[in-house]
């Protein structure tokens, strides 16, 4: 199968590479020339425009998977993709969206005859590279042409299709508002060890968390490579961006009268990160920036 990758990014740049190794024909484009140019060095065709890109595929079905930043760029990206593409293409949105504007996107494309796709990426850039976590919303007859392939890329039972379009993002923004709580913990884990009398090594402390212990997990053994590269995190400012997912999460608590303290209390940390530092959140933000190599504060 062909597969267009717009985004080369540090997540759509692994995914390229696992699409490659997988047998799939990848055709990636960036707006940063370099990216393109490394890309190519790898044995994917690199193309410096959508219209190269929709032209390799020929006669081929054109399949079109999106790696860019929610929001804005996305639907940029499919305002300049539809007159390019034909009845029974598809768009494949694999970035966080927003549940609803991917609800809006999908109806929008419906009415010119183009499929679209929502397919929630987890697994951090390992998971991008190896083996992602993909969680998938959309019509069955794109879903099933495309299925192959996102099988293939995922981890073994790492995959699943989750019904109408939207429900993919739907279930990857609860999994990101999850993810916020957790990540909290165990960065306040971190904050009453380093406050407590004893003097502990960080790094073996995550190392035996990270074998065998009920919080065991990619999350820990995350904590561990950063606890590896910086043994106290001294070089990271303890400041911790929220992206949106545990916002649109907590508009969905309320909406539905569920009650998420903990998602909650962890957003609300984040915000509280940028004018009080605490240890925690160095561990939070060092931990963001080993999973997905989302931005970091240096000291």
């Amino acid at each position: 199968m062909k597969i267009g990758l717009v985004g080369l990014g540090r997540m759509g740049y692994a995914l390229a590479l696992n699409m490659k190794d997988c047998g799939m024909d990848v055709i990636a484009t960036n707006r940063s020339s370099d990216k393109v140019d490394e890309i190519s060095k790898e044995g994917i065709l690199g193309v410096n425009n959508f219209d190269e890109m929709v032209n390799a595929f020929g006669d081929e079905r054109r399949v079109i998977w999106l790696m860019v930043p929610s929001g804005a760029p996305v639907d940029e990206m499919i305002d300049t993709l539809i007159p390019l593409l034909g009845e029974g293409d598809i768009i494949i949105d694999g970035g966080n969206s927003y549940y609803k504007e991917t609800v809006r996107r999908y109806e929008k494309l419906k009415a010119l005859g183009i499929h679209f796709v929502d397919v929630g990426t987890s697994g951090g850039i390992d998971g991008a590279r190896n083996g992602a976590c993909l969680m998938v919303g959309g019509e069955q007859e794109p879903v099933s042409y495309i299925e192959p392939m996102l099988e293939k890329i995922s981890l073994e039972n790492g995959y699943g299709y989750f019904g109408a379009p939207g429900s993919g993002h739907y279930v990857k923004m609860i999994h990101n508002g999850i993810e916020y709580g957790m990540m909290q913990a165990i960065g306040e884990g971190f904050e009453i060890l380093k406050a407590s009398e004893y003097e502990l090594d960080f790094e073996r402390v995550s190392k035996v968390w990270s074998n065998g212990s009920i919080i065991e997990g990619l999350l820990m053994r995350l904590m561990h490579e950063a606890f590896k590269a910086d043994g106290d995190l001294s070089e990271i400012i303890g400041k911790v961006d929220a992206s949106g997912e545990a916002d649109w999460t907590l508009q969905e608590a309320i909406r539905l009268k569920v009650s998420a303290p903990v998602i909650t209390q962890s957003l609300f940390a984040r915000y509280k990160s940028k004018d009080d530092e605490r240890f925690s959140e160095k561990a939070v933000a060092a931990l963001r920036n080993q999973f997905g190599g989302h931005k970091v504060y240096k000291a």
